[in-house]
C-alpha cells in the first residue's frame, strides 16, 4: 500500500480522495492551513479514521517544507505527493486586481513549487514516486470570467510538462488531474473582484457573471454524476495502475452514467527510470 499526501486534504477533492484511499488501505496523510476555524470536525474525522494531518500553508515557504517534512515523518516515507490544494476566481478580467491575481497565482502555482521543492529531494533520493496535479478542464481552454484561475492553470500546466522532462532519469511518474466544474466548497471560497468604479463602466454586461454562475449552478444541480467523487475514483484508478504503466498523454475517465460527456480527464507522464 501506499503512502500518499494530499494538499488541501479537508475539502473539494482532497477529502473524497483521502477517504476512498484509506478505504482501499494506503496510509494517508493531509495539510490545511489550520486545524481550528471551519477544519475542525473534518480534521478531527479524518484522524479518526486514520489519516495524518498536519498545518501547511502553501503560500509560505517555511511552513511549506516544515508540512512536508511532518507528512513524510508521519507516513514514514512518501510514495505518492498530490498536489491538490488550490483556488479558485470569477469575474471580469479587468475588475480583478493586480494583488488579488498574485493571490491566485501564490496558492495555485508558487504553492505548487513550494511543495515540489520540498518533496522533490526525497523522491530522487528513493529514485522513484508518483506525483498528481489537480489542474482544471480550463487549464486547457479559457472560459470568459474565470480569466485569472484559467491562466492559473495554463501556467500548472506548463510547469508540469516542464518538471516531467527535467526529472527524466529519477524514476517520477506524473499525471495531471483536469476536473471538470462539480459542486464543492471550493466555489465559496472563489476570489472575486472588488471595483465597483469599474464595474459600473461595463453596465447591463456587469450582471452577465452572476447569471453564468447561476447557469453553472443549475446545471450541476441536475448532473448528479458530476460529483467529486469522480475525481477520487480517478485518483484510486491512476494509483491501481503498475508503476510505469500510467496512461500518456490523456486518458478521460467518465462517470458509469454519462454518455459522452466527460468529468474529469487526466493526462498521465512518465519519467524513465534512470538506468
Amino acid at each position: 500500500m501506499a503512502k500518499v499526501f494530499i494538499t488541501g486534504i479537508a475539502g473539494g477533492f482532497g477529502l473524497p480522495t483521502a477517504r476512498a484511499l484509506m478505504a482501499q488501505g494506503h496510509h494517508v496523510a493531509g495539510s490545511v492551513r489550520s486545524r481550528s476555524g471551519r477544519n475542525a470536525a473534518t480534521v478531527a474525522a479524518l484522524e479518526a479514521e486514520g489519516a495524518q494531518i498536519v498545518e501547511m500553508d502553501v503560500t509560505d515557504t517555511a511552513s511549506t517544507e516544515a508540512g512536508v517534512d511532518g507528512a513524510i515523518a508521519a507516513l514514514g516515507g512518501l510514495d505518492v505527493l498530490f498536489n491538490n490544494a488550490g483556488i479558485g476566481s470569477h469575474g471580469i478580467q479587468e475588475l480583478m486586481s493586480p494583488e488579488d491575481m498574485t493571490h491566485v497565482f501564490d496558492v495555485n502555482v508558487t504553492g505548487v513549487q513550494r511543495v515540489m521543492r520540498a518533496a522533490l529531494p526525497h523522491f530522487r533520493a528513493q529514485g522513484r514516486g508518483t506525483i498528481l496535479y489537480t489542474s482544471s478542464l480550463i487549464g486547457r481552454i479559457a472560459t470568459p470570467f474565470y480569466g485569472t484561475y484559467c491562466a492559473s492553470k495554463w501556467a500548472l500546466e506548463a510547469m508540469v510538462e516542464c518538471y516531467r522532462t527535467e526529472l527524466s532519469g529519477f524514476g517520477i511518474e506524473s499525471c495531471i488531474i483536469e476536473p471538470g466544474a462539480m459542486p464543492t466548497a471550493f466555489f465559496d471560497g472563489m476570489v472575486t473582484p472588488d471595483d465597483p468604479a469599474r464595474e459600473a463602466e461595463y453596465g447591463d454586461f456587469a450582471a452577465v457573471p452572476a447569471m453564468s454562475a447561476q447557469g453553472l449552478a443549475q446545471m450541476l444541480e441536475a448532473t448528479p454524476d458530476q460529483r467529486p467523487e469522480r475525481i477520487a475514483e480517478a485518483v484510486t484508478a491512476l494509483l491501481a495502475l503498475p508503476f510505469g504503466e500510467k496512461p500518456f498523454p490523456r486518458l478521460s475517465i467518465t462517470p458509469a452514467s454519462a454518455q459522452r460527456s466527460s468529468a474529469t480527464t487526466s493526462r498521465c507522464m512518465m519519467s524513465p527510470a534512470r538506468s
